[in-house]
Formats: C-alpha cells, structure tokens, sequence
C-alpha cells in the first residue's frame, strides 16, 4: 500500500469519525443559540427583549422568577421553571427581560436557546456548559409533545434524572402553552383505555412535576391592556390622544378575538409606524 492510498483511507476515518468542535468562547456574548449537525453554540450580539418594567399584568410571576433567577446567578440553589399558560402574555419576554435584568445589575449570567427538536442533543450541549466557569440559563420555548413524541425522555437530563443530573452551573427555564406539556385529549383518553389510568400517563404528567417553579400567566383584563399600550407610548416617544389609542386598541383586539401582552404590542407597532416612529 502506497502514502496516497494511506492516505485516502486517513481522510476518509476522519470524515467518518469527524474531530470533537472547539470548546466555545463564551466570552463572546451573554446569549447563545445552541446548532446542530455541526454542533455549536452560535452568539447573539443583540437579544430580541424589552425592558423588564415594560411587561404588564405578571407581577407575581415577575418578583417569583427573578428572585430565582437572582439566587441562581449568585451561586445559590434555585429551581428550574415551567412558564405556562395563555399564549402572548409574556412568558419568553420576561425569561430574556430578567436575564437582561440580571447583567444590568451586575450579576453575569448566560443564555442558551434550545429548540425542541434539538432535545436528543441536549446531553452534548451540557457537556459544553458543564466544564464553564459562567453560568447558564438554558432557555426553551414554546415546548409542548405530541401523541407519539419521545424527545421529553431527553428533557430529563436537564432537569433532576439520570447519573450526573443537572450541572451545578446550568438552569432550565422553559415556556409552553400547556400546564403538563401534553395534549390534554391524549391524558384522557390514556386515562380512560388503560388497565391502571394513574400509571398510563404518570411518566408524561411527571415531566412537569420535575419543575420546582411553575409560573402560570392567565389572558389580561383590559385595563392591563391599555396599560401595556400607554407603557409603550411612554417608552418609545409615541403621542396621541388617549381617548383615539383607547379606541383603535378595542378595535384592533376584536379584530384578532383575543386581549393579551402580543396584541397589545402588535396594535402599538402599527401606531408607532403611522407616528412615524423607530422601534429600536
């Protein structure tokens, strides 16, 4: 066997068994978005959020999360948190908002998105933030399974199972439109066809059992939503009469039959284009 055949056959090994990727640089930003096929954290420069005062209507849930927050970016024990509940209350805003909060005030924290089809590699991507010396909150929204979804058998490993368990330095805090992460038809009908109904689903309504916070965001009155709107008003510069805001805003939340923090925000966008006023 000649050099060029060893060669060919040294290549080809390596793009079977690929080396292991760089450890990340996490210096290079307070917010990651984790990749797969390659693996990589990728940065993010500029967080998609708005300023945690702006956020209306969530107050409980706002000073409950941020005490967390705060104990785990110190170092202390907190817990890991489901947000749950109406959909455009604010449940990813005010993740991203307190993670803002926490390195305005001088207590440095990470973020890590990861998506919920990315679950089987959640356990690669906490090899990466075990061996920092930051910590991280590991941030997944809008998760929810279907009727024949294994990927919240991975969300375990994040959360208190399996041999190592979570990394002392991670936290999990994830969003989702359902209270157990699962169709509520799908609980029932196992209930109801199943030999011993409380075992049927136990492993599925004992993912969110695994949570030690659960932070439940209920639709907004419509003071609250008025008060979301002026909020913003104030914030970015925007002027007009109040009784003309009061109007179009009932209008444009009747439109979409529903009353909450994203309508709110979507009905002020479009004032402020018509102001003509950035949104930075």
């Amino acid at each position: 066997m000649n050099q060029v055949d060893v060669k060919r056959i040294a290549d080809a090994l390596e793009r079977m068994s690929p080396a292991p990727a760089a450890a990340p640089d996490f210096d290079a930003a307070d917010a990651f978005v984790w990749h797969v096929d390659p693996d990589r954290l990728a940065p993010v420069p500029s967080v998609s959020r708005v300023d945690l005062s702006l956020l209306v209507g969530v107050d409980r849930s706002r000073d409950t999360l941020m005490q967390n927050t705060l104990q785990f970016a110190k170092g202390y024990s907190a817990n890991n948190a489901l947000l749950w509940g109406a959909r455009g209350m604010g449940k990813s805003s005010l993740v991203k908002a307190i993670h803002g909060a926490m390195n305005a005030q001088g207590h440095p924290l990470k973020i890590v998105e990861l998506q919920r089809e990315d679950l089987p590699t959640v356990g690669r991507l906490l090899n990466h933030l075990r061996n920092s010396d930051h910590r991280f909150v590991l941030f997944c929204d809008d998760l929810s399974f279907s009727h024949d979804d294994e990927h919240y058998k991975s969300l375990k490993a994040v959360l208190d199972g399996g041999i190592e368990g979570r990394p002392e330095n991670v936290i999990l805090y994830a969003t989702s439109n359902r209270r157990h992460l699962m169709p509520r038809d799908m609980i029932e009908n196992e209930r109801s066809s199943a030999i011993n109904p409380s075992e049927a689903v136990e492993e599925k309504v004992s993912l969110s059992d695994r949570f030690g916070l659960w932070l439940g965001f209920h639709p907004c009155s419509q003071d609250d939503y008025f008060d979301m709107i002026f909020g913003y008003c104030k914030a970015y510069g925007v002027v007009e009469h109040e009784d003309v805001i009061r109007a179009e805003a009932i209008e444009w939340n009747r439109t979409r039959g529903s009353c909450s923090g994203r309508v709110a925000w979507q009905y002020f966008v479009d004032l402020a284009g018509r102001k003509g006023v950035r949104l930075s």
